[in-house]
């Protein structure tokens, strides 16, 4: 095998595919990248049995051939290297990757390619095109909600519903949950998958530039095509929480607020709360609210005034700041709606304007106060 290429475009695709690299590989195979070169269009090729990147990258290739190296020593020299075109040269005979630069030379040693895993080849029921700008706002808007308990597989990942006029991506950790519709996409397909939060934040590094993603998908498997990059993973198995039965439809106390004050503000007094519950204590009364914060484990406490509109009773809430914060974090607009019902039931945290193809909700589980 021989190719040239420049080093910060091979970087690019190596960056995205480490991170399908598992931290502790049921086989030493599993943290390699298969490489193969065929004419001017090599395949780089990276699984941990459950995702699989493929990406094609054009290079100036020479002399064909397939190869299986380490991919993090591999993507840590690209890291290391100066923008500029780099040599890779294999000999048949050799078990050595040799890498050339302008003012030096590096040599990699290759594995067995034979043992590289086969990825199944799935049938396909079901394709969808859908345009990257929604795919990564969906993912972006979502992925945060997930849950780490594996004992909640159906948390673990993003639920996306493709319906004829529209695109529905919902995540949730039982206390937090975020629900984002896209409204302008038009196929005659229908269906839903959960998708691994892994392989969502993979291919959310590939969304680059305009035009669509193809997502090709079973009952068991999706396969996402995004320009140069495939993405092929295994689906949750599991049933999604009935996401819609929890979200609340009657919230008469209303909080309108500027968004970045009131986070600005939660990063401040979050400081001060107990490290174990990350309480903070909202008192909502005429157009004021004052959000206080204690720790009496050390005697620390804070609390801040905040002008707002809020139309409702007066009443006292607590939430767990964090995820206020979070959520705040990936708000973007000027101002934003918390909409409540009583201080023990679920609120809705709502931007106050959106753009007409969207629609966004987040909700969020209040705790309660001292506890």
């Amino acid at each position: 095998m021989k190719f040239s290429v420049s080093s910060s475009d091979f970087l690019k695709k190596t960056v995205i595919a480490s991170g399908v690299i598992p931290t502790n590989p049921m086989m030493p195979i599993l943290e390699d990248f298969l490489l193969e070169l065929n004419g001017n269009e090599l395949k780089l090729t990276v699984s941990d049995l459950e995702t699989t990147i493929y990406s094609t990258i054009e290079v100036q290739g020479e002399e064909d051939g397939k190869i299986a190296v380490r991919g993090k020593i591999l993507s840590d020299t690209l890291k290391a290297i100066p923008d500029q075109p780099v040599q890779f040269v294999k000999e048949d005979e050799s078990n050595i990757l040799n890498i050339l630069t302008n003012n030096g030379e590096y040599k990699l040693a290759c594995d067995d390619f034979e043992e590289f895993p086969e990825i199944p080849d799935t049938h396909i029921s079901q394709s969808v095109n859908i345009p990257k700008e929604a795919m990564k706002a969906g993912i972006e808007n979502t992925i945060f909600a997930t849950s780490n308990d594996e004992m909640r597989q159906a948390m673990m990942g993003v639920y996306i519903k493709v319906e004829e006029d529209k695109l529905t991506f919902v995540a949730t950790d039982a206390h937090k949950l975020v629900k984002y519709t896209y409204l302008d996409i038009t196929t005659e397909m229908e269906g839903f998958m959960i998708i691994p939060k892994k392989s969502l934040s993979l291919l959310n590094m590939a969304l680059d530039g305009d035009g669509d993603v193809v997502l090709n998908y079973s009952n068991s498997h999706v396969f996402i095509q995004s320009g140069e990059t495939e993405i092929a993973c295994r689906l949750i198995d599991a049933t999604f929480p009935n996401y819609n039965g929890v979200i609340p439809t009657n919230n008469p106390n209303i909080l309108t607020i500027n968004r970045k004050d009131l986070l600005s503000s939660l990063k401040r007094i979050s400081i001060y709360a107990n490290k174990s519950t990350n309480q903070i204590v909202i008192d909502l009364k005429n157009d004021k609210i004052e959000i206080q914060a204690q720790d009496l484990d050390y005697s620390n406490e804070a609390h801040e005034t905040l002008s707002c509109q809020y139309s409702g009773d007066e009443m006292q809430i607590a939430y767990n700041s964090k995820f206020l914060i979070e959520m705040l974090g990936i708000l973007d607009s000027e101002e934003v709606m918390l909409e409540m019902s009583t201080p023990n039931r679920a609120s809705l945290l709502l931007p106050s304007s959106s753009a007409e193809k969207e629609d966004l909700l987040m909700l969020v589980m209040p705790v309660m106060v001292n506890a």
